[in-house]
């Protein structure tokens, strides 16, 4: 258990502000001023800004994915704000912790002092860890502060949950990173008594992946490698971060024109029903640190657009497979995205889903009376009855083979084709069988 209990608490942790700790250690934040990104929790009348402006600190969770600041910002609340700070790791503590720091925070209330219980990765307590935090926080013993990278909403106790308000911190961008970066360079202790220049900024945007902290591991790491020039200065170019990390991450700007060619090839090759191409391009973009949330959303659209239902069963795998990568993340999410994807790009393929939606817009857009008939309107109540709402409604379960052939499109509008099934895959059947309960419909086809 990491206590920090003294009437002036540590800035950052312990020994970030020796010349020895890591960079990313060193270049913590003092204050939330200084904390670089999730502008929509710290600007200006943001939620916790406003927490910390009016003293009026609540117990959180901050979810969020690796290296977006969740720890730092936990140290900074309580340093802001002047309360004590303990922090416990889930991975490492058990339930006597938690009841150990409940007493050392009790014996501080004693004499005025608030205490932050700071618990770090909290999706990983089970549930008897999590309800002895509750009688704590429930009594404001402590304001608990959860860190985790999981959905809260899936990994928390909801008794917990409900006692806390949940903040998302998002990865930072790539000019975050880049502000990261020259902060360093020009204000750590080391660092800015060498002459740097960085060259690959698109390299260190994508081996980070929105993560701050693998950014500046990344720079501490290549200028121990770079060679200073004849005057003294040293570049960081592309050969030298791939030769320090010891990998050659493909040139690829998650922001910019290489994001859109890539996640276009890869939607292509899956329509093209290539496997072998699409698990490629996946692979490029899981490389380079695409989000793998992104291809997972993508891939679900793509089962409706182009799949629809030559396959229907593929939307529910691809949404199985955004629900497995939410849940699971990376590296183990990369084979829940290649099954999905192998299985995307070998199903037959329809878009007539997608084509009948668009034609469909495109009518209502145009104008077209859209006036619901009477008899397909919903009647609650008894003067709609009296309106005629309702009436003369035809109820198909009641008829022969479920099916009474009656004009359900707009008043005074024609019926038209708008979903035309192709003849793969199941969409055969349905093509077979709508033919036979429209028959006049798709004859004029």
């Amino acid at each position: 258990m990491d206590t920090l209990f003294s009437d002036e608490i540590p800035e950052t942790p312990k020994d970030s502000g020796s010349d020895t700790a890591p960079l990313a250690d060193r270049m913590r934040p003092h204050s939330l001023d200084e904390i670089i990104g999730q502008e929509h929790l710290l600007g200006a009348n943001a939620p916790i800004r406003r927490m910390v402006e009016t003293k009026n600190l609540r117990s959180l969770i901050l979810w969020g994915p690796p290296g977006s600041g969740k720890t730092t910002l936990a140290y900074v609340l309580s340093k802001e704000v002047g309360y004590g700070f303990v922090r416990l790791s889930a991975v490492e503590a058990g339930v006597k912790d938690v009841r150990d720091a409940m007493t050392t925070a009790q014996r501080y209330a004693r004499s005025g002092k608030r205490t932050i219980l700071f618990i770090d990765e909290i999706h990983r307590f089970n549930k008897s860890q999590q309800d002895a935090l509750l009688h704590a926080v429930e009594r404001g013993t402590v304001i608990f502060i959860g860190a985790t990278t999981e959905n809260p909403s899936f990994e928390v106790n909801s008794a917990l949950l409900s006692r806390c308000q949940v903040y998302r911190l998002q990865p930072l961008t790539d000019e975050h990173l880049h502000l990261v970066i020259q902060h360093a360079l020009l204000n750590d202790p080391v660092l800015k008594e060498q002459q740097i220049s960085v060259e690959s900024w698109d390299m260190i945007f994508a081996i980070s992946g929105g993560d701050a902290r693998s950014a500046l591991n990344a720079l501490e790491l290549a200028v121990s490698f770079a060679k200073p020039q004849s005057d003294g200065s040293i570049h960081i170019t592309h050969e030298i971060l791939a030769n320090a990390l010891q990998q050659k991450t493909a040139r690829y700007d998650k922001q910019g024109e290489q994001h859109y060619d890539v996640i276009s090839a890869f939607i292509k090759t899956m329509r093209g029903s290539d496997p072998d191409a699409a698990l490629l391009w996946l692979a490029r973009m899981l490389d380079a640190g695409e989000d793998p949330l992104f291809i997972a959303r993508r891939m679900v659209v793509f089962a409706s657009e182009d799949i629809g239902n030559a396959n229907p069963q593929a939307l529910q795998i691809a949404v199985a497979v955004y629900n497995a990568v939410h849940f699971i993340g990376l590296p183990e999410c990369r084979i829940n995205l290649a099954q999905g994807v192998t299985y995307l790009a070998s199903s037959p393929k329809s878009n007539s889903s997608y084509i009948g939606i668009e034609k469909a817009l495109e009518i209502i857009r145009s104008g077209e009376n859209a006036t619901v008939p009477l008899y397909l309107r919903n009647a609650p109540t008894k003067l709609m009855k009296n309106e005629g709402y309702g009436k003369g409604y035809k109820y198909p379960h009641d008829a022969p083979n479920h099916f009474i052939e009656e004009h359900y499109f707009p008043i005074d509008m024609e019926p038209i084709v708008l979903y035309n099934p192709t003849e793969l895959g199941e969409e055969k059947n349905i093509s077979e069988h709508l033919r036979k309960l429209w028959k006049k419909r798709y004859d004029k086809e």
